[in-house]
């Protein structure tokens, strides 16, 4: 069994800059996709009421019905919420930019912890820059995939605390503003939100937020989806769908590729991406089962946290990119 000490490195760039450009010369009218959803901020709205209502219901509850009901519900919330976060960062929603920051700061407040304004700025970079290891923030450090590697127990752990290992990837990546009024504002939401909800509902409340959060972006099935998009689980191929059932409560995120190749199309109309131009979709390697793929990580030694493709070539990206190469290739 051959095992990876190493990341896996490329010479070529990314590879949905030119899928782009080849998909909208064979399937122009896929431009018609591209805008905004405005009727997106119901569906946050909705979640963020149903969390703090969860939040209210398990209160009185024991401990087991908290841990319970995190798993099996805060987890899919809080998972949306990050897709409606991630669709913010897009500005998918609004035509306004501070209109799309300000939805995702809203958005952020049942997952506890301030992250959307800071998610927005690193997620870009990630599309700009997929696999350059100083401005990817979804490549893991060095020293972390090398402390995680292919053991069953790191994997473990990496998932249960994710969002720390994330948190130590920023120091690593260039050229992005750590801190301004934006991330000021989005800290000072998130501290009213917690006192509001520890001293109007209670502890309970709380903690089952913080369950949620942990469930949604870690130890649970939801957390395959880090795994699904970028790890090498079939060959190099780069960057994956998922075409399971759990997009219906996951608002389409499994659709990877059709999101890479075309990032300004809002997420109720990736599927029509796929339909379009099937050839293109069909023809890679992808998912059907977040749950096979959480079993296939945690115990296949030929996965582990290396399983990814690092390249020094930026393909002549600006750093100021926007990440909107299907409306950069409108008139081209």
């Amino acid at each position: 069994m051959h095992q990876k000490k190493s990341f896996i490195y490329s010479n070529e760039s990314e590879p949905h800059r030119h899928r782009t450009k080849t998909i909208l010369k064979a399937h122009p009218q896929i431009r018609n996709l591209i805008g905004k959803n405005p009727l997106t901020i119901l569906a946050i709205i909705g979640l963020v009421l149903f969390q703090t209502l969860a939040g209210w219901a398990v209160e009185g509850e024991s401990w087991w019905i908290v841990f319970g009901a995190a798993y099996l519900l805060g987890a899919f919330a809080d998972h949306a919420l990050f897709v409606m976060i991630h669709e913010c960062s897009h500005k998918l929603i609004f035509k306004s930019p501070v209109a799309n920051r300000l939805a995702g700061i809203f958005a952020n407040m049942p997952l506890i912890f301030p992250s959307s304004v800071s998610f927005e700025r690193y997620h870009i970079k990630h599309h700009s820059f997929q696999g350059v290891h100083e401005l990817d923030g979804d490549l893991p450090n060095h020293w972390e995939a090398k402390l995680i590697d292919n053991y069953f127990i790191g994997k473990v752990i990496w998932l249960l605390f994710y969002p720390f290992f994330q948190l130590f990837r920023i120091s690593r990546l260039k050229e992005i503003k750590p801190f301004d009024k934006w991330i000021a504002l989005n800290w000072l939401v998130q501290i009213a939100f917690v006192t509001a909800v520890s001293f109007f509902i209670g502890p309970k409340a709380l903690v089952f937020m913080i369950l949620s959060f942990f469930f949604s972006v870690g130890l649970h099935p939801l957390g395959a989806r880090w795994i699904q998009e970028h790890y090498l689980t079939h060959g190099e191929q780069e960057t994956y769908s998922y075409y399971g059932i759990l997009n219906h409560v996951a608002f389409n995120v499994g659709y990877h590729n059709e999101h890479h190749d075309f990032p300004s199309i809002p997420w109720n109309r990736l599927p029509q991406i796929r339909n379009t131009a099937p050839s293109f979709y069909n023809s890679l390697s992808y998912h059907t089962s977040w749950t096979k793929l959480f079993f296939r990580f945690l115990f296949d030694k030929e996965i582990s946290l290396y399983s990814r493709i690092i390249r020094k070539n930026r393909g002549a990206v600006p750093l100021c990119d926007q990440s909107t190469p299907d409306i950069a290739t409108q008139t081209s």
